[in-house]
C-alpha cells in the first residue's frame, strides 16, 4: 500500500512539475513574440532580405526570399558564380555551379534546414502544432546578459539550444547540432543589431561559429509583402 501511495505521489509531482514548466515556457514565449512583433509578422505574406556574407576574407552578396506557405530561396554570388538553395513547399533543391550547373536535390540536414528556413514564422511559433517540443533548461548568464535557456527538438529531430535575453526578450544566440560528412558539428549563431520593419523586429547581423570557421551574415534591407510568384521557387527545368 505504501509503495502504491509513493508511486502515486511521485506521479502527481512529475505531472505538476511538467505543468509548471509548460506554463513557464508559454509565458516566456508570449513575451518573446510580443517583443518581436509576431502579430505583425503573421500578417506578412512574403519577405525579401538582402545583404552580404563575410567569410574567409570574401564578401558575397546575398538575396533571400520567403513566401507563405513554406517557400524559401536564397541566392549567393560567390566570385561571379551564383549558388542557389531553395524549398518550393514540397522539395528542396540547390545549384552549386562549381559542381554542376544543373539543380541537385537537397537531402539530409541540408533539406531539414531548408524546410525550417521556409517557415516565415519560425519553428518556435505554434511549436506544438508543428510537432516540435520545447524544454526550459533554466536561467543563466551569456556574454554578460541574463537569458532564458530553452531546448527545442523539431519534428525532424534537429536539436536547438535557444537563448532569449530577459531584458529585450530577443533571441540572442542559437546552438544547433548538425551532421556533415558523417560527423556531428555544433554551430553557434549570435544575433545582434536588431531593427524594426513594419512592426517586426529582427536581427540584422548573425555571426555563425563552427569548427570550419566564422561566418557573418549582415542584412542591409528587409521588405515585406513584395509580390513573388510561386514559380520563382520552382526547380528550373534542364
Amino acid at each position: 500500500m505504501k509503495r502504491i501511495l509513493f508511486i502515486f505521489v511521485a506521479l502527481i509531482t512529475v505531472i505538476s512539475v511538467s505543468n509548471l514548466q509548460a506554463q513557464s515556457i508559454d509565458e516566456i514565449l508570449k513575451k518573446h513574440f510580443k517583443a518581436i512583433g509576431q502579430e505583425s509578422l503573421i500578417k506578412q505574406k512574403t519577405v525579401e532580405m538582402k545583404g552580404k556574407i563575410l567569410q574567409m576574407g570574401m564578401e558575397m552578396p546575398m538575396d533571400m526570399k520567403l513566401k507563405r506557405p513554406d517557400k524559401f530561396k536564397m541566392e549567393i554570388d560567390i566570385q561571379g558564380q551564383k549558388m542557389v538553395q531553395a524549398f518550393d513547399g514540397t522539395s528542396g533543391w540547390m545549384i552549386a555551379p562549381w559542381v554542376s550547373p544543373d539543380p541537385q536535390d537537397l537531402t539530409g540536414d541540408q533539406l531539414k534546414q531548408a524546410k525550417e528556413q521556409a517557415d516565415l514564422d519560425g519553428q518556435l511559433y505554434n511549436y506544438k502544432e508543428k510537432g516540435n517540443t520545447v524544454e526550459l533548461i533554466g536561467s543563466e548568464s551569456l556574454d554578460g546578459a541574463d537569458v532564458y535557456h530553452l531546448k527545442m527538438t523539431t519534428k525532424d529531430k534537429t536539436i536547438q539550444e535557444i537563448f532569449i535575453d530577459k531584458k529585450s526578450m530577443m533571441i540572442i544566440s542559437v546552438k544547433t547540432t548538425v551532421e556533415a560528412q558523417g560527423q556531428k558539428i555544433e554551430i553557434k549563431n549570435i544575433m545582434s543589431n536588431f531593427k524594426t520593419f513594419d512592426g517586426v523586429t529582427m536581427a540584422m547581423t548573425i555571426q555563425s561559429n563552427s569548427p570550419m570557421g566564422q561566418t557573418s551574415i549582415i542584412f542591409d534591407s528587409v521588405e515585406f509583402n513584395k509580390e513573388i510568384d510561386d514559380s520563382f521557387f520552382a526547380r528550373p527545368s534542364k
